[in-house]
């Protein structure tokens, strides 16, 4: 009988609670790192643009979207990465940093392309949503090798 016909999903324990524990963290850091440094720096960048970077329950249910987007893909990228090159903690970081510029690099190059990023704001999201990719690929080694420390 396969996984799902006897009800299981198929999704290793594991992996879910990476997931979960994930989607805390990413949560928590994207929301802090918005709200305390992006949202004020792009007002202040843009102040001749009437109703930039606003907060309502339509953007927030839309950064919740992106959130899960983004936790889903860090989560099972890393996990796969794991799997094809090896669970070292060299490896995890390496997947996290590859997800982060398919995702953070793109989006705020294109941003600061369109001239719809500073510098300034640059040098704050950049090394900041590259250490929450880090984190959140050592998140995976962690659950999946439950070991605090790992030598190489």
């Amino acid at each position: 009988m396969s996984a799902l016909a006897s009800g299981s999903s198929g999704i290793p324990p594991t992996l879910k609670k990476a997931f979960l524990v994930n989607f805390i963290w990413i949560n928590l850091s994207e929301v802090f790192r918005y709200f305390v440094f992006i949202m004020p720096m792009i007002r202040k960048s843009f102040p001749e643009l009437p109703g930039i970077a606003p907060m309502n329950l339509g953007i927030f249910s839309l950064w919740g979207l992106w959130d899960l987007i983004l936790i889903i893909a860090t989560t099972g990228f890393v996990w796969l990465y794991q799997n094809q090159f090896g669970l070292t903690l060299k490896n995890s970081l390496s997947a996290g940093f590859l997800v982060w510029v398919a995702i953070f690099g793109i989006l705020w190059l294109a941003l600061f392309n369109l001239n719809l990023a500073t510098a300034s704001i640059l040098s704050i999201a950049l090394p900041l949503s590259c250490l929450e990719l880090l984190i959140a690929a050592w998140i995976v080694f962690r659950v999946r090798t439950g070991r605090r420390q790992v030598p190489e």
